[in-house]
């Protein structure tokens, strides 16, 4: 910066050189300076632009972090599906893999780029004109969730992109992930808060995508790195996946390739994978294989897709990786429905580049299956690279100062009964006071696809069940204010709105009720056939074995599960209770007029006057159905804005394409 020079000029010579200090340090792993300077620059950038906040622009960096927070993650299709890939493990199936591409393109030669796995979360990145306009998660493949302002503090993604005259639309496909250094950090940092500390790096960064205040994913030091191309609208699209790669980098994209070109053939990839397999622990970041793809997109297009994944594309896996240690114990842990898992303690080993010192058992069968004795040397593995489980027992290596494993007498939450049904291989508490399972099923009962009681989350009902406030869910509906602010961190505002979100729960319908009570096996769609069915909670809880397993979709497993829940007078009275307190206790009528009844649904695109989980919803509250894939019994695809390729099926199936607005007019809307 030169002396006198104008704020204006300061303030886009500072940008310019702290976005290229950010690419140096983020992408390149090549910093100049130190992190006092860089933030030195970046406190100069704030003072000017707060001194001068004409010069305001949603590309500064200063701008990563914004004031804004998300209270829900809106829905976000994608405009070309996200697909997942198929696995391969060995050489032999990778090479089975190759032999099915060379027959697919008829002994065309081809090339391949082979890219690190990186163990993280898919994330598309849309750009407008240049300009970061929104980030989604792969969600299902074909709708994601909204991230665009935790995205945004991703030092690596660029806020805009690096182009004179920038395409219309510009899509870059990638994964968000997280450093072995920072996600030990953070580790290090739970540990000191008394918090829960993360897993694994995965799970870490699918954390710190999803936080709803943006200035805790800021602190995560989250990162991007493209693997997968999207579309172009407004510039020439690249003819290869190695060319799109180029046109991220230069854009200032980290990209995943592991070579410097292109393979010319299998054996290349052999080679790859072979010096990956020990060389990938010492990268800076967890990888559980390679991706395959077919370089071209010509022949890309000639290989087409299964139902599932591209063809000219595939995840070569590395095998699991195992390592040998003692179990020093075993603890069990109850969950939401009362069942008790047996958690193997373990002396701390290194396996596959992490140290475990626990690992599930899953149920006692497997114990007796696998003759553990406490004391025994065991195989561990990480399935996956990300969770561990006990393999075998060294009988061998045994001294005969091993234990048996005494299965538990009574739960160790609360002490109560335990109980096994004949036909489980699970121990379960049959005390519905149990504290742990009581929180458990609370955060459930209040969960967003249950009665959506946002605020209500593990800090709260924690204390909420530890103080007695709470044991049941009517006592949900009693809180008054003054128990909330009795509560850490809870204020007036935080209480008013919680109280509220409680009180708009009342209105959800009997199927969400369903849900939400937790009844064992009765998942969303379940719970929507179950309230259908019966229309009023007097109804469904009255009902025997033999009516309910008359009802299609409902097996003779989920009726016995619905009236074992129901033969108990206390559950009955939770029941009463919760109408008592004037929760809603039908399911809307579903309509007969306006075409719907009877008629199948597929959404595809951007709706603009509601999401797709209100059209969805709209479309079952008037009896008809929705499904997310088109067939030739579809009666209707809802084309939105820039729809996907089910749109293109439509069309070849001859369905009928229906606008927005015109579904809308359908709809009675």
């Amino acid at each position: 910066m030169t002396p006198g020079q104008d704020p204006r000029g300061e303030i886009e010579a500072l940008r310019a050189e702290i976005i290229r200090h950010e690419r140096l340090y983020y992408v390149n792993d090549a910093p100049e300076i130190s992190d006092g300077e860089f933030d030195a620059l970046m406190n100069r950038l704030k003072a000017l632009e707060a001194a001068h906040p004409e010069f305001a622009s949603p590309d500064s960096p200063t701008r990563r972090v914004g004031g804004e927070r998300s209270n829900t993650f809106a829905p976000v299709p994608h405009r070309v599906p996200m697909l997942s890939l198929d696995n391969c493990y060995s050489p032999d199936e990778f090479l089975e893999w190759y032999a099915r591409v060379e027959k697919g393109l008829n002994g065309e030669p081809f090339e391949l780029v082979v890219e690190a796995k990186i163990d993280g979360l898919s994330c598309s990145i849309e750009y407008e004109k240049g300009r970061l306009a929104r980030a989604s998660t792969r969600g299902d493949g074909e709708t994601g969730e909204d991230v665009t302002l935790n995205v945004r503090t991703i030092r690596s993604v660029p806020l805009k992109l690096d182009l004179a005259r920038p395409p219309a639309a510009f899509e870059a496909r990638g994964e968000v992930y997280m450093d072995k250094k920072d996600f030990e950090t953070l580790r290090e940092r739970s540990v000191a808060a008394g918090e829960e500390p993360f897993v694994n790096p995965r799970n870490a960064a699918a954390g710190s995508l999803r936080q709803k205040d943006p200035s805790v994913t800021a602190a995560r030091k989250l990162r991007f790195i493209v693997h997968s191309y999207g579309y172009i609208d407004g510039m020439v699209e690249p003819d290869s996946h190695w060319e799109y790669l180029n046109i991220c980098r230069g854009l200032g994209y980290q990209i995943s390739t592991l070579g410097n070109r292109p393979c010319r053939g299998s054996a290349e990839v052999l080679a790859m994978y072979a010096e990956y397999a020990e060389k990938r622990f010492t990268l800076p970041f967890e990888i559980d294989g390679l991706v395959i793809k077919v370089d071209s997109f010509r022949q890309r297009r000639l290989l087409g897709f299964t139902a599932k994944s591209p063809r000219w594309a595939i995840a070569f896996k590395y095998p699991a990786q195992q390592a040998t240690t003692v179990l020093k114990g075993v603890e069990f842990s109850v969950g939401r429905t009362g069942a008790i898992t047996p958690v193997a303690q373990l002396e701390p080993v290194k396996c596959a580049g992490v140290t475990i010192s626990s690992a599930t058992l899953h149920n006692f069968d497997e114990i007796a299956r696998l003759g553990l004795k406490i004391g025994d040397k065991v195989v561990i593995e990480r399935a996956g690279e990300v969770i561990p489980k006990v393999v075998k027992a060294v009988a061998s290596a045994r001294t005969g100062g091993e234990k048996d494993i005494v299965l538990p007498k009574a739960c160790p939450a609360c002490g109560s009964e335990v109980f096994r049904d004949e036909e489980e291989v699970a121990l379960r508490c049959v005390n519905p006071a149990c504290p742990v399972q009581l929180k458990r099923s609370l955060l459930h009962f209040a969960s967003r696809d249950a009665m959506n009681i946002e605020g209500f989350g593990e800090s709260s009902v924690e204390q909420l069940v530890d103080k007695g406030l709470v044991r049941s869910f009517p006592d949900i509906y009693r809180l008054k204010k003054e128990d909330l602010l009795g509560l850490e961190l809870f204020k007036d505002r935080k209480a008013d709105k919680l109280l509220g979100q409680i009180n708009k729960s009342k209105e959800q319908p009997l199927s969400r009720l369903i849900f939400a009570l937790g009844i064992r096996h009765i998942g969303e769609k379940n719970a929507r056939v179950l309230a259908s069915h019966f229309r009023t909670m007097e109804a469904f809880m009255a009902a025997g074995p033999e009516e309910l397993s008359r009802i299609p979709d409902i097996g003779p497993v989920i009726a016995e599960a619905v009236a074992e829940f129901f033969k108990s007078e206390a559950t009955r009275a939770m029941a009463r209770s919760l109408a008592a307190l004037g929760l809603r206790m039908d399911e809307p009528e579903a309509k007969t007029s306006g075409g719907l009844a009877g008629k199948t649904f597929v959404f595809t695109g951007e709706l603009k006057g509601l999401t797709r989980s209100e059209a969805q919803e709209l479309v079952r509250s008037l009896g008809g159905k929705e499904t997310s894939s088109v067939s030739a019994k579809t009666s209707y695809v809802v084309a939105g804005a820039e729809p996907g390729s089910k749109l293109d099926k439509a069309r070849k199936l001859g369905v009928t394409v229906l606008t927005e607005e015109e579904f809308l007019k359908i709809a009675g809307r």
